[in-house]
């Protein structure tokens, strides 16, 4: 049962530490049902997929010198859209009461007379050490845990608010939030107040996300490390021997595509699933939506194959897409999966074959390999085609190949435009700003449309660096490429998605 939502309620939440899958399940659930989302810079976008359509979405990120919005602005933001009637989710990077001024929001709503309920989140020290292999505790190392603001200003002496005495002698874990500004400072102290200089000190960059990276120097050495490697905002500082323990603990960034950038071309609405995949091997991934699947302009052929499902040997779905939408005008229809009769079904690939028994069909065949050639082999190894009538519900810009040789062999074919294959113009301007800059590794395509689609839509001398590479499905999507005078780094042995990642994982080995 879900708690009730209440209007003229601000939720402060802790959006966790950017690795969207973070979020608690009490978080995600009331970003999904929010009329006013307020963001932080912190806050992963991706969350804001689960929000409702209509909901206003606000960013007043904070950046060092670039504040989107000041903080008592932010305050009298929140508590107006309350009193208008609205429930307010604030989404705070990591937990709203760890360094992230939550406290300071809910006094003024407290003072304005407006309901509000902390969510907490996993806050960033511990679960950027986490995903860098650093326990901040262990019994063998550190039996305390502190964190502290690495953000005090650098000029504060004898006022400071921080204990350096206390720190300096400190035996466990250290973590300092927005450090790497004062870092000179921050460990110029401890080692003033007698902290050995030869102590482990690590700074974890964008934690938990694909673009995590681990510095490791001792409280002596890691402030020259730090301007030699680049390291900037956002970093955890981490100070203490459980540090020692990373080399073999260390997990997340031994994954196969660890901070591999890949480009998605499908469309945007079968994309999740491979960003998802992707992005558990450690890829920072792109979409590039190529293609938009929509309805046939004329219905009625499809309508008149269903009408007259019964009088078909056999019924081919070639894709996820077509099953999808077959059995969206079956339903449309008043029909369900009793319509199909006797007929026997063949269905080229594994994730049709799934989409199929999710509508109650259990395929019939399924060919070795997803190309026209090896569907026919499959077909005539069980029956004699001739005189056979098959429906081949599928898009409208499918090869021709498949009905024509299907026909040689005496099968009477009806195909049918089950859904249209349509060029997603819609804005792309970090992927088209990672191709310029060159920091793409990756570029997949899962069909020729989506070849061409996305070459439409980007400059092919781009694609010829030597960065980027590209990465197809299978033979006919690579002959796409290729006719494009473009090179296939890689294809795909099975063709299917998980062939697809699993020949990119080869490939970065």
């Amino acid at each position: 049962m879900q708690k009730k939502l209440f209007k003229n309620c601000v939720y402060l939440i802790g959006a966790g530490p950017g690795d969207p899958g973070l979020i608690t399940v009490r978080g995600r659930d009331l970003i999904a049902r929010a009329d006013v989302i307020v963001y932080d810079y912190l806050a992963a976008p991706q969350l804001l997929r689960h929000a409702r359509s209509d909901a206003e979405i606000i960013y007043v990120g904070k950046q060092a010198g670039n504040h989107a919005l000041p903080q008592d602005q932010i305050n009298a933001l929140l508590i107006e859209k309350a009193r208008n009637n609205n429930t307010v989710v604030r989404l705070k990077g990591g937990d709203p009461f760890v360094f992230g001024r939550g406290g300071e929001e809910a006094l003024e709503l407290i003072e304005a007379g407006i309901a509000y309920e902390v969510i907490p989140g996993i806050t960033a020290s511990i679960a950027a050490c986490a995903y860098a292999g650093i326990p901040v505790t262990h019994r063998d190392f550190a039996s305390d845990f502190a964190l502290i603001t690495g953000h005090e200003d650098a000029g504060r002496t004898g006022d400071s608010q921080v204990d350096w005495a206390s720190l300096g002698k400190w035996k466990g874990t250290l973590a300092f939030y927005m450090g790497v500004k004062n870092l000179p400072v921050i460990l110029g102290r401890l080692a003033e107040h007698g902290m050995a200089a030869d102590t482990p000190a690590a700074l974890v960059h964008w934690g938990t996300t694909t673009r995590q990276r681990t510095l490791v120097g001792t409280v002596a050495t890691l402030p020259e490390l730090a301007i030699e490697h680049q390291f900037k905002p956002p970093s955890i500082l981490v100070v203490g021997k459980v540090i020692q323990l990373r080399d073999r603990l260390s997990w997340f960034e031994k994954r196969p595509l660890f901070g591999k950038r890949i480009i998605v071309t499908r469309s945007r609405s079968q994309a999740s699933d491979v960003v998802e995949q992707l992005g558990q091997l450690g890829a920072d991934v792109l979409e590039f939506p190529t293609i938009r699947i929509e309805p046939p302009k004329d219905i009625s052929p499809l309508q008149k194959a269903i009408d007259n499902l019964i009088q078909y040997h056999w019924i081919i779905f070639t894709s996820v897409n077509g099953v999808d939408a077959f059995f969206e005008n079956l339903q449309k229809q008043n029909y369900d999966a009793r319509r199909f009769g006797h007929a026997k079904v063949c269905a080229i690939g594994p994730a049709t074959s799934e989409r199929l028994k999710a509508n109650g069909i259990r395929p019939d065949l399924i060919p070795p390999r997803f190309v026209a050639e090896s569907v026919i082999e499959a077909l005539t190894a069980v029956d004699d085609l001739k005189g056979k009538n098959i429906l081949l519900p599928r898009a409208d810009i499918a090869r021709a190949d498949l009905p024509e040789t299907l026909k040689k062999l005496g099968a009477d074919v009806d195909e049918v435009e089950a859904y249209r294959t349509v060029m997603d113009a819609s804005p792309k301007e970090a992927a088209l700003k990672a191709i310029a800059e060159d920091t793409v590794d990756w570029v997949t395509f899962t069909s020729s449309s989506t070849v061409r689609n996305f070459l439409s839509q980007v400059d092919k001398e781009k694609l010829t660096s030597k960065k980027i590479r590209l990465a197809s499905i299978g033979p006919i999507t690579s002959e796409t490429i290729v006719k494009a005078g473009l090179n296939v780094d890689v294809e795909a042995d099975e063709y299917t998605i998980p062939g697809l990642i699993d020949a990119l994982c080869n490939a970065s080995d």
